[in-house]
C-alpha cells in the first residue's frame, strides 16, 4: 500500500517539478497569451484579419525557440497559425522578451508568413 500512495504522489508532482525546471532553463512559455494576442491585434490593424473570419478554437501557437538574455528574462520566437472560418491559414512569427512573472516585457514584433516552401522550393 505504501508503494502504491508513493507512485501516486510521484506521477501527480514530477510533472510539475519537471515543468518549473523547464521554465528556469527554457523561460516561461507564452503559447496562446501574449504573442498570440498581439500577432493577432498587429495583423488585425493591418487589415490582413478580421475577427468574424477567424475559428479562434483552432488558432495554435508553438514556442519556436528562447534565449535567456538576463537573470529571468528571455528573448522569444512563436510560430501562430491562426484558422478561418473557410478552413484557409493566416501565419506569423512572434518575437519578444518574457520573464517568468510576466509575458509581456516588451512589445511583439510580428511577421508575416506569406508562402510556406518545401525542399523542392516549391
Amino acid at each position: 500500500m505504501k508503494l502504491q500512495s508513493l507512485l501516486i504522489v510521484l506521477t501527480l508532482c514530477v510533472p510539475a517539478i519537471c515543468q518549473s525546471k523547464g521554465e528556469k532553463v527554457n523561460g516561461p512559455d507564452c503559447s496562446g497569451g501574449w504573442p498570440t494576442n498581439m500577432a493577432f491585434v498587429h495583423m488585425k490593424n493591418a487589415g490582413l484579419v478580421k475577427n468574424r473570419d477567424i475559428d479562434f478554437t483552432k488558432t495554435k501557437t508553438v514556442r519556436l525557440a528562447s534565449q535567456r538574455i538576463g537573470k529571468d528574462l528571455w528573448h522569444q520566437v512563436y510560430s501562430v497559425t491562426f484558422t478561418k472560418t473557410s478552413g484557409d491559414t493566416v501565419e506569423a512569427i512572434a518575437v519578444h522578451d518574457a520573464s517568468t512573472q510576466e509575458c509581456s516585457m516588451t512589445g511583439v514584433e510580428v511577421l508575416v508568413v506569406s508562402k510556406h516552401l518545401n525542399a523542392n522550393g516549391e
